[in-house]
């Protein structure tokens, strides 16, 4: 499915505005003009750039593009289902994290992707165990990000 660009730039545009008003309620460093809100501004003035782009673009080319075209791939069940998928565990995660921690809805996500996507199950269920593990110590050691442990320390 495809949006007319000028839905996106619209949607971007947005997004830039908004920005740009969050970032008025930063507090500022005192003795440096840059504060903490001068790159987040910069990127929002060059998405917002971006944004009128894509708004012209898709204005200029709506006679041929239409609102909203449909992908070919919607006809496909497969994909359709991988989409589900993709779409059904960050649902899951969303709701799932905090009760039962990132190292079990990790592996329940990836496991369901793998075997969405056909990767044979004696390479998907090791995999699905470890990547898990590997992200979280990444997130946990390297980048000092807390992921929710969940149910986990409980059985420790």
């Amino acid at each position: 499915m495809k949006f007319n660009d000028a839905l996106s730039g619209l949607a971007l545009l947005a997004l830039s505005v908004a920005i740009l008003f969050d970032i008025r309620t930063f507090p500022d460093f005192p003795g440096q003009k840059v504060g903490p809100g001068a790159f987040p501004g910069l990127l929002a003035v060059l998405l917002a750039g971006c944004a009128i782009a894509l708004i012209w673009r898709g204005w200029r080319d709506r006679a041929e593009q239409g609102v909203v075209a449909v992908g070919a791939w919607l006809h496909s069940p497969r994909h359709v289902l991988n989409f589900c998928v993709a779409v059904g565990g960050l649902l899951f995660y969303i709701v799932a994290s905090e009760k039962l921690g990132f190292l079990i809805c990790g592996t329940v996500i990836l496991l369901a992707l793998f075997l969405a996507l056909r990767v044979k199950p004696l390479l998907a269920v090791p995999l699905s165990i470890v990547f898990p593990i590997v992200i979280h110590l990444i997130f946990y050691k390297t980048l000092r990000v807390p992921l929710p442990w969940g149910v986990l320390p409980v059985l420790w």
